[in-house]
């Protein structure tokens, strides 16, 4: 039987090195690449085309929510498996708008990371097993109408992109180079997100992005 094809996106060498570690001591395993960023991540998808990817939530260049949807607008088959250090709830909802068919806690035990590999390529959902009782029992008792939107809906892709590299403390030109379109365009997606959010300046668009898992506290330190 043919291995399930893995590719490991998360930016800390050393994470990466110890899942790699782990799904090699499977037989059915093959790792078939390795992303520091979200924008690696996303070209080597589309290149490798792996049955499963374990995507990291807070990565520099562009998130793993951002990289997610990406992924699976161009490769939908794609089954993604986001990774995190948090349990939140709202973290879990965003990786599930984004299209991720699971939730992976960076310290669950090698067993439950290979079982959610398993599971998710034979087209299972899976959540580590605290989430998944956690989700249960909220899920009972929810009264939240079906359909409503996440807190991120309403930021198109390229401003959640756009959003990301303001937080990271690019300035316009930084962040125009690295997307390839023009400052004055920057501007108006920086604008249009003030705009949206309400917010009407750097530090609070970068606590914004910090509270939406955008990118992790320790990314952009100046902020008061």
């Amino acid at each position: 039987m043919k291995p399930i094809t893995v590719l490991l996106a998360e930016d800390h060498a050393i994470v990466r090195e110890g899942f790699r570690k782990m799904l090699e001591m499977e037989d059915d395993f093959e790792v078939v690449g390795e992303a520091q960023d979200g924008r690696q991540a996303v070209a080597l998808i589309k290149r490798l085309r792996p049955a499963v990817v374990l995507m990291d939530i807070a990565m520099p260049r562009l998130n793993g929510l951002e990289a997610t949807r990406q992924v699976l607008k161009a490769l939908p088959a794609t089954k993604v498996l986001m990774l995190s250090a948090h349990s939140d709830d709202a973290y879990i909802e965003d990786a599930t708008d984004s299209g991720a068919v699971g939730f992976l806690l960076k310290q669950a035990s090698a067993h439950v990371v290979c079982d959610a590999i398993r599971e998710v390529q034979k087209g299972k959902n899976f959540f580590c097993p605290t989430i998944a009782r956690r989700q249960h029992e909220r899920d009972r008792k929810s009264c939240k109408p079906a359909g409503t939107p996440s807190r991120n809906a309403r930021l198109s892709s390229r401003e959640m992109e756009v959003l990301q590299l303001i937080a990271e403390g690019k300035a316009n030109k930084e962040t125009a180079a690295e997307l390839g379109i023009g400052i004055k365009t920057v501007e108006k997606h920086r604008e249009h997100l003030m705009q949206k959010l309400d917010i009407h300046d750097t530090a609070g668009l970068t606590r914004y992005a910090i509270g939406a898992g955008i990118i992790e506290s320790s990314v952009q330190l100046t902020i008061v």
